[in-house]
């Protein structure tokens, strides 16, 4: 899908060159579900610096707590379960919330697609990547910058859908303005389910609304919503859960943490970290607030339903001291970000950080540099749940139609680097080193024969002509070839089979819970 198809030309039969095309095209439409790394964990911290942020981070949660704001039923959980419990200020027993996590939280899990080839496994050594999330903006060289749409909404789903380097359809791509508040999750989580088979994220913005996410993940799910093993509801959908740093829990993040969590669906628990307005300039200071942070919502996870399952989440940049406005790519997340990984690792939880983060607010140099420095340490730090990989411009306010494809092509070159060495036979290309022997060359080998389709990424947007050719053929720039390739790829979309009378089913309940309550932008 991310090259072109070539057709035969009409008037003219077929030849070997042709069916070469089509077979690469082809080979190029495969897919994985998700990625199992092969290659080492990066580490920059050694046991005593990790057991220093973690010893630091219980004294956190013990001496300092933390607040969880308008939700008394939180705060009895806690109490009954052993905390210091001070108005909406809550301190944990030095150990109590790791405890708790270790006891019950799952390694990994899987969440269920509607599609069972696209169901992802979340945790251990597997990588899965999802679109950007949260812009009311987006960006195209057509139109510039302008307010999101519905219509912008269904078209990253199917963008999103059609890329083979990400596995997950990710949640609100962008913000549909032109939607009322209070409504626009039903068509959002709609349009994931009729556009795409893979799997989704669910509503956040109220509690009500995350139920509704629920209730159509039942009737889009129907008999495999449960577990027969087990009588639980299967895992459908994974949540993010942006703790209000610094040290509080809102009422509308705990209202659907709650709702999610007690119907067994994933809650990812996101710090969302400014450092040096979110938390403290260094990485150490950063990496202890958010693992505090962090413990706290999913050990509550496992106080409302023990075994739910969870990702703990790691979103922190650095803040520009001159304007006070948030800074990507810069080396100092980057560490957080190592740190955290490890330290996932040695709780024995999911982890979720990285993506494709830039300030730029364009698709230029900027953006590729702040982008690519962002999702190589994702990849090399062992992240499982990758939010943002694809679209994200202007510090996450604008989703770029041509930033995507981009992003997308860099995934899928990450796809690649976690595979890492080849040592089959084949790998190794003793055959082939014998056959040419010193002093020619590899071009013409049986062994380069056999594996050129295969042997290298190929990007579908880089230019590697001659400048020549390059010249002749218009001299267009990445962000030309990338608004080429989108449109081209929305041109050509078919949608995945959903069942008539589920999709029936799912617009009936829309439409009854639409009637049932007036529009409201809040």
């Amino acid at each position: 899908m991310d090259e072109k198809q070539a057709v035969p030309t009409a008037g003219r039969r077929p030849n070997a060159r042709d069916a070469k095309r089509v077979a690469r095209a082809a080979r190029a439409g495969t897919w994985i579900p998700y990625i199992t790394r092969k290659i080492p964990y990066y580490e920059v911290l050694g046991e005593e610096g990790l057991s220093t942020i973690e010893n630091n981070a219980d004294t956190l949660l013990e001496e300092i707590g933390i607040e969880f704001r308008e939700d008394p039923e939180a705060l009895s959980i806690w109490k009954a379960a052993g905390a210091d419990v001070q108005g909406e200020r809550v301190r944990m027993p030095r150990g109590m919330c790791r405890q708790l996590v270790q006891a019950t939280a799952p390694r990994e899990f899987v969440q269920h697609a509607r599609n069972p080839a696209r169901n992802v496994l979340i945790g251990g050594k597997n990588t899965v990547f999802a679109p950007a999330y949260g812009s009311p903006f987006i960006r195209s060289l057509d139109e510039g910058r302008r307010y999101a749409r519905i219509e912008d909404f269904r078209n990253f789903v199917k963008l999103a859908y059609l890329s083979n380097s990400l596995h997950h359809s990710g949640g609100t791509i962008c913000e549909p303005v032109d939607l009322p508040v209070n409504k626009r999750h039903f068509d959002m989580v709609y349009s994931h389910i009729k556009y795409s088979d893979k799997p989704f994220m669910g509503s956040v913005t109220h509690p009500e609304r995350a139920q509704d996410t629920v209730e159509m993940a039942k009737i889009l799910f129907g008999d495999s919503y449960i577990d027969p093993a087990t009588g639980k509801p299967n895992t459908v959908i994974v949540s993010l859960i942006n703790v209000n740093s610094p040290m509080t829990y809102d009422a509308t993040m705990l209202g659907a943490l709650k709702a999610y969590a007690r119907a067994n669906q994933a809650c990812i628990v996101t710090p969302f970290i400014l450092a040096g307005a979110m938390s403290p300039v260094t990485v150490a200071g950063t990496a202890t607030q958010t693992l505090a942070e962090a413990l706290a919502g999913m050990a509550f996870i496992q106080l409302l339903n023990p075994g739910a399952p969870l990702v703990f989440g790691s979103f922190a940049s650095s803040l520009s001291m001159q304007s006070g406005a948030p800074t990507f790519g810069t080396p100092e997340p980057a560490l957080v970000l190592y740190v955290m990984a490890a330290i996932a690792r040695r709780l024995g939880v999911p982890f979720r950080s990285g993506g494709s983060l830039c300030a730029s607010k364009i698709p230029d140099a900027q953006a590729a540099f702040e982008s690519a420095q962002t999702l190589l340490p994702t990849c090399l730090g062992g992240v499982n749940f990758v939010l943002h990989v694809a679209g994200w411009l202007e510090g996450g306010l604008a989703m770029g139609y041509e930033k995507f494809v981009m992003d997308v092509d860099q995934a899928g070159m990450m796809h690649t680097l976690l595979e890492g060495v080849d040592l089959s036979d084949n790998g190794q290309a003793m055959d082939a080193i014998r056959e040419v022997g010193p002093g020619k060359h590899f071009l013409g080998c049986a062994h380069t024969l056999a594996n050129f389709e295969t042997a290298f990424y190929r990007s579908p947007l880089a230019d590697n002509n001659s400048f020549e050719q390059w010249e002749a053929e218009g001299g267009s720039d990445m962000a030309k070839r990338a608004n080429v390739l989108w449109k081209k790829q929305l041109v050509e979309y078919v949608a995945p089979p959903l069942d008539a009378a589920v999709d029936e089913a799912l617009l009936d309940f829309i439409n009854r819970r639409k009637a049932s309550f007036p529009d409201s932008n809040v």
